[in-house]
């Protein structure tokens, strides 16, 4: 079933991302073609899977969720262009693929990043199908924005940057993550929220906890792909972080703590749909998909 909504959902995001993308035959072409490389390349797209499956959960129709979908992967599309660059990760690889401004040049790949940031909040802006009220798409442009600035996915890779080389706190690792990974998770799933017609703060809490958690999720057991995972399978390079001595949750804890720290967080967040009924189910899945996911 969960095979199902993922092939769904991602096709839909695809479709759209192609829509909204400006065409490589239009000046500029190479950076357009840039923008186009980062963002149409294979990828899991989990967070605007979250943005689907959340206005599922409230039976809105997917077109609707279309505009937050594409937001939330043309900000994490910039976020891997700007991270892979030599002055951060330097890394050569994303995707299974040349990292961005390996494909074209640095320059390019600059500007490829910054023109998908001002995109994704123009889509949300401009969007015709996203049938939400002026009050709520302003909540909805906000949320994005402070999912991806300083108190967000920039300032947690500010403090990945200087964690290199240090030994954290597992609060200090926590609080960098909740930020560089968890707050466009978290994000995901109050845009989908928000798209939807609904209006329930105990609701709302209830989803943003469940976000919390999977977002946090989603990063240990990257941590731990890092060390078990096969570059081939996960698309980057394996021991990228051990290489750039990086703190990471199975440094911290050992990789069996860590195993038993992100299934615990996936069955949290579980636990915090247990009001929301069947509908919520496809969340449910998801939980448990990226604390097993192989890539």
């Amino acid at each position: 079933m969960l095979e199902q909504s993922l092939a769904t959902f991602q096709a839909q995001v695809d479709r759209a991302l192609d829509r909204h993308l400006p065409s490589a035959d239009r000046d500029p072409k190479r950076l357009h073609s840039a923008m186009r490389y980062a963002v149409l390349g294979p990828g899991k797209r989990v967070r605007p899977v979250l943005v689907y499956a959340t206005g599922q959960a409230f039976e809105t129709a997917l077109d609707k969720l279309d505009a937050s979908a594409v937001a939330v992967e043309l900000i994490h599309a910039y976020s891997l262009i700007h991270d892979d660059l030599p002055a951060m990760d330097d890394d050569d690889l994303r995707r299974g693929r040349p990292t961005c401004h390996k494909e074209f040049d640095e320059a390019t790949a600059i500007l490829a990043g910054d023109a998908l940031q001002a995109l994704a909040f123009s889509v949300i802006a401009e969007c015709k199908s996203t049938s939400v009220t002026p009050p709520r798409r302003i909540e909805m442009l906000r949320t994005l924005a402070h999912a991806s600035g300083s108190e967000g996915m920039a300032g947690g890779q500010a403090m990945d940057l200087a964690a290199v080389g240090t030994h954290l706190s597992l609060e200090q690792l926590e609080t960098m993550h909740l930020h560089k990974t968890g707050a466009l998770i978290r994000a995901s799933v109050q845009l989908g929220y928000l798209a939807s017609h609904i209006d329930d703060p105990a609701t709302a809490e209830r989803l943003d906890h469940y976000a919390h958690c999977v977002g946090l999720a989603f990063q240990v057991h990257d941590d731990i792909l890092d060390v078990e995972g096969d570059t081939a399978v996960i698309g980057k390079p394996q021991g990228s972080d051990i290489d750039q001595n990086k703190p990471t949750y199975p440094n911290i804890l050992g990789m069996a703590e860590a195993k038993k720290t992100a299934q615990s967080l996936c069955d949290e967040a579980i636990a915090s749909l247990d009001n929301l009924g069947p509908a919520a189910d496809t969340l449910r899945q998801l939980a448990a998909y990226i604390v097993n996911r192989d890539r």
